[in-house]
């Protein structure tokens, strides 16, 4: 049987336990710095070359060990041989990614929390200019 149960909610039945479970999440801004190694020389397809990368740009990142960045370049290698066809390592793949946290369900089981600080850019809607006078016809009317 795969996985691990179902995910950890995020808000818990009582207030005080989901200022608790709040508190006990170790929390990463993403700052976009290249951390890890270059994978080593090898035939990579184009997309583990892509997750490389974002492993190594992720929040999380910048909790990883050697010993977390040799278990991910082990990684890397099924990541490959999926990318070029073998289906069969899809499972193995997904545990491996889960431990570094690959999805939001993956880092509320880790405790770990990636505060995104982005701005919200404002929403600027296009009317057409048609359609602008049709309207305030009907609300002169």
């Amino acid at each position: 049987m795969a996985g691990r149960g179902p995910a950890p909610r995020a808000e818990r039945s009582r207030e005080t336990d989901t200022k608790r479970r709040a508190a006990e999440l170790q929390r990463f801004a993403p700052d976009d710095e290249v951390r890890g190694r270059e994978l080593p020389e090898h035939d990579w397809h184009p997309r583990t070359a892509r997750w490389w990368e974002t492993w190594r740009r992720s929040a999380q990142a910048q909790t990883f060990t050697e010993t977390d960045w040799d278990f991910l370049e082990d990684t890397a290698f099924l990541h490959d041989q999926m990318c070029k066809g073998d289906s069969g390592l899809a499972a193995e793949l997904r545990i491996r990614v889960a431990k570094f946290g690959a999805t939001p369900e993956d880092r509320m089981r880790l405790k770990i929390a990636v505060d995104k600080d982005v701005p919200v850019a404002p929403v600027v809607a296009k009317v057409d200019p048609d359609r602008k006078s049709r309207l305030m016809a009907v609300v002169h009317d």
